[in-house]
């Protein structure tokens, strides 16, 4: 179980530091509830790419019921999304468009690894190169949301 395995941000406060501390790697923040199904399967495929990504990505969990501070500021508790993906880099909110007119964050399901490696890679290019939005090498906006 890959929420297991992942650390966990129990406070704003961590999150803030979680977001803050890194200057060079992307911080990926997935916000939700770890009992929800999707957002098991999620962080299953988050736990396996971890190792993959370390040295340009680090990945935290976030329950929103436990820390709520966020939940207004980005939109997260919202029905049908059982969780949320967030980028920043260098303590900036990364954007990507993947086609689904939602740029701020990444809240469908992509349960294929590499799919999954592939938009973390675009997303940090892009941040180094010092872009606030990138393009998803996949257009989601005929992607059917689950459930």
């Amino acid at each position: 179980m890959g929420s297991v395995f992942l650390p966990h941000l129990r406070t704003g406060w961590h999150v803030d530091q979680a977001i803050l501390s890194e200057d060079d790697r992307l911080v990926i923040v997935r916000f939700g509830r770890e009992e929800e199904k999707d957002c098991m399967i999620i962080d299953e495929v988050l736990f396996q790419i971890s190792e993959k990504i370390k040295n340009f990505a680090v990945i935290y969990l976030c329950n929103i019921d436990r820390v709520p501070d966020f939940n207004t500021m980005y939109e997260l508790d919202n029905p049908g999304e059982p969780f949320t993906i967030m980028f920043f880099y260098r303590n900036k909110h990364m954007m990507c468009d993947f086609g689904t007119g939602n740029n701020n964050k990444l809240n469908f399901m992509i349960s294929d690894k590499q799919e999954l490696i592939d938009i973390i890679e675009t997303i940090y290019r892009g941040a180094k190169k010092g872009k606030g939005l990138v393009i998803s090498p996949t257009d989601y906006s005929t992607v059917r949301k689950l459930r």
